[in-house]
């Protein structure tokens, strides 16, 4: 047998794509082309090389002159970070109870931030001022884990987005009750894709104090950031990515990511083309009968119900999760890299599945 191919042999069909999650999608080319870039030589470790400093102005580019970016490993990381530099130790985090922060990182905001989450119910993943209200209480009660923080996440879990005058007045509301707004944005360039507006447009420019800023989900490797938008708000970041185990030593290798993702426009060509794939999924869904679509689709997810039968057959020719198992309630995902090739052989399969 030749070593050589055996050595390199491939482990998985590059020509399968399913449905599951954008987490599945491989990197974008353009990224694997700047990781080889930044591969010779030597450069100063632990973030104080080259490419980290360069991105600090592209992210200053896109989110203001004040914006500091503090890379990291990825999006339990960065939410984990952001949330303790802005909440003290008997501090709450108000959110969603839909939020990644509460449903799909282990509770390792509570567990390794050290801080309480207060959740309330919502309609469609999205928070009002008349929600946060809900728990935004009990300042002066010793019993009670003081809410210091709203967070938001844009998109949300269920795919919908809040618009910049939706995220002004949250942060309005939250400030003037001496909270702090957290954007938690692992899919955030989808959500400035559907809104056509510049990511400041729901951040900076309407009051958000810190956000996580996705990078995995539209086309990095690894590598996502805190975003720190508000430094007066801030305390010893640098000490609580070391603390947080967060502190890449080859730190040019994400930040380069970020920089091919945003020094141009890739991080917008990628979330549009997803975003435009999942728009064509949702409507070739809606011309089949029996399945409901549950949520304006705003990015790039569709969650849906249908027969449980259905959802398990067609598991098995395409890979996508249950979102309520019990209620029937799936989600199809969309990537970078998905095609319409892709999206119309998923459709006849829901066809034929929903024929049976």
């Amino acid at each position: 047998m030749n070593r050589a191919k055996t050595d390199a042999r491939q482990h998985h069909d590059p020509q399968i794509r399913g449905f599951a999650s954008d987490n599945y999608a491989g990197a974008h080319p353009e990224v694997l082309a700047a990781l080889a870039l930044a591969n010779g030589g030597h450069q100063v470790a632990y973030g104080e090389d080259d490419y980290t400093e360069h991105l600090q102005r592209v992210f200053r580019s896109h989110f203001g002159q004040r914006a500091q970016v503090f890379p990291v490993f990825n999006g339990t990381g960065a939410n984990v970070v952001a949330l303790q530099a802005v909440t003290d130790r008997w501090g709450a985090v108000i959110a969603a109870d839909t939020a990644h922060i509460n449903v799909d990182e282990c509770g390792a905001p509570e567990r390794i931030g050290g801080l309480k989450l207060l959740t309330v119910p919502t309609p469609d993943g999205k928070l009002t001022p008349e929600l946060i209200d809900c728990q935004a209480w009990g300042w002066d009660d010793e019993h009670r884990a003081m809410p210091q923080v709203v967070s938001i996440a844009q998109s949300t879990e269920l795919g919908t987005v809040y618009t910049p005058d939706e995220v002004r007045a949250i942060c309005d509301h939250a400030h003037e009750r001496n909270m702090l707004v957290h954007l938690d944005g692992s899919r955030i360039a989808n959500a400035a894709a559907t809104l056509d507006v510049p990511m400041r447009a729901f951040t900076n420019a309407v009051g958000v104090d810190i956000l996580s800023f996705g990078g995995t989900k539209n086309g990095a490797v690894f590598g996502e950031a805190v975003v720190v938008l508000n430094p007066d708000a801030v305390r010893a970041m640098k000490h609580l990515r070391k603390l947080s185990m967060q502190l890449a030593s080859k730190m040019r290798f994400v930040s380069v990511q970020l920089e091919a993702l945003l020094a141009k426009d890739l991080w917008l060509r990628n979330a549009r083309h997803a975003n435009t794939m999942a728009q064509r999924l949702a409507a070739g869904v809606r011309e089949i009968p029996g399945i409901e679509i549950l949520y304006p689709v705003q990015s790039n997810g569709v969650f849906a119900r249908l027969p449980h039968e259905v959802s398990e057959r067609l598991q098995k020719r395409f890979r996508f999760y249950f979102w309520d198992e019990q209620d029937g309630v799936v989600r199809w995902m969309c990537a970078f890299d998905t095609t319409e090739s892709d999206v119309d052989a998923f459709l006849s399969a829901i066809r034929e599945e929903m024929g049976r």
